[in-house]
């Protein structure tokens, strides 16, 4: 068994319990935090990542990539881990991803059969366009999740030690730039930017005995929310071959 799997399990665990958690706290009937706002969403998901990497780091993840499209860059561009930890590393995250949504089903237990919006409900748990266009809403996604990746690149980046960058204040950072592509570019869909945030909850709402819940929305999380990011950090092979970093 790889080392690293553990922590990538509980790390993206953490990220979902903690963002998808900041989403339920937003949207769902009679929340202390309810019509809280973007901002709220913003800043929650940006700690949540934080959060997640510090767990995945302490139970033996130190890469704490807790996102598919992070692996699959450092598979194919790094060569950080061989074909079989990779597959692995990503079915960890996305098991955790799925527990993650579970935790918080059980954190708003008393909170679902009071909100009468399936979509709302749906929401918690996944992304979801806020004008669905499938060819526009995947672009969002790509170009966000590249900005993800080589955002995270240029944070860890050996010449970030200009102007005395500890790297000890890489998650911090890494939450500073999720911050802020939720606020430039989460408004069409969301931002995914993450396969195992995205299916795994996504996967725990569809088995959950939520009360009134609706459909799952497969189309849009398969091809946009988690094949978005997939195909972002193909492209990120790309461009990170050809500038040579």
């Amino acid at each position: 068994m790889y080392p690293n799997l553990l922590g990538e399990f509980l790390g993206t665990m953490t990220l979902v319990a903690f963002g998808d958690g900041v989403v339920a706290n937003l949207v769902l009937k009679d929340t202390k935090g309810n019509s809280a706002g973007w901002v709220h969403v913003n800043w929650g998901w940006a700690f949540a990542v934080m959060m997640g990497i510090f767990v995945a780091v302490a139970y033996g993840a130190p890469q704490a990539d807790i996102n598919p499209a992070v692996t699959i860059f450092k598979l194919l561009a790094l060569g950080v881990y061989s074909v079989p930890q990779a597959v692995l590393t990503i079915v960890f995250q996305m098991a955790g991803g799925f527990v993650g949504g579970v935790l918080v089903y059980l954190l708003y237990l008393n909170h679902w059969a009071v909100t009468d919006d399936p979509g709302l409900i749906l929401a918690v748990f996944s992304t979801g366009p806020a004008r669905r266009d499938y060819r526009a809403n995947f672009i969002t996604e790509v170009i966000a999740t590249i900005f993800l990746i080589m955002g995270i690149m240029c944070i860890f980046h050996a010449n970030s030690s200009i102007g005395g960058f500890n790297p000890n204040m890489g998650p911090f950072m890494v939450a500073g730039l999720i911050y802020v592509l939720g606020s430039a570019m989460g408004g069409p869909t969301g931002y995914s930017l993450n396969p195992a945030r995205d299916l795994g909850p996504r996967i725990a709402h569809a088995v959950l005995p939520i009360p009134g819940k609706g459909g799952n929305d497969w189309q849009y999380g398969i091809t946009v929310a988690a094949g978005g990011p997939v195909v972002a950090s193909l492209i990120c092979v790309f461009l990170y071959m050809l500038s040579g970093f």
